[in-house]
């Protein structure tokens, strides 16, 4: 879960710290690249994090808690990715993926898992 948790933070405080700092602190370097790729590798991370602990998804007495998170988290990114996507880089579809994966596989690894 502290992995998660870093994950999804990161890419916020990026955003917060772009937006207040270019805007306020007159920091001109802080372009949206810095607060988009962020947001762009946390998908893929947690895919990746996703894929590690699947063990946790198929016992809902231990994981349900990181099952619940994983797709909540997964579902914040998506829209923002998409709009990525349009607006910054034709890149951004490899996260929207990732997330849309971490959705569809959550759901099958629930169904695969015993009574």
């Amino acid at each position: 879960m502290k992995y998660l948790a870093a994950f999804t933070l990161t890419p916020i405080l990026c955003w917060a710290f772009q937006d207040l700092g270019s805007k306020y602190g007159g920091m001109d370097w802080l372009t949206t690249g810095y607060a988009v790729w962020p947001m762009m590798i946390g998908p893929i991370l947690m895919l990746l994090l996703f894929i590690k602990n699947r063990e946790l998804i198929r016992d809902p007495r231990k994981g349900s808690n990181f099952s619940q998170t994983i797709k909540i988290v997964s579902c914040l990114f998506l829209l923002p990715n998409v709009f990525a996507t349009i607006g910054y880089s034709w890149l951004a579809v490899i996260p929207v993926l990732c997330s849309l994966t971490i959705l569809v596989a959550d759901r099958q690894l629930k169904k695969q898992a015993p009574a």
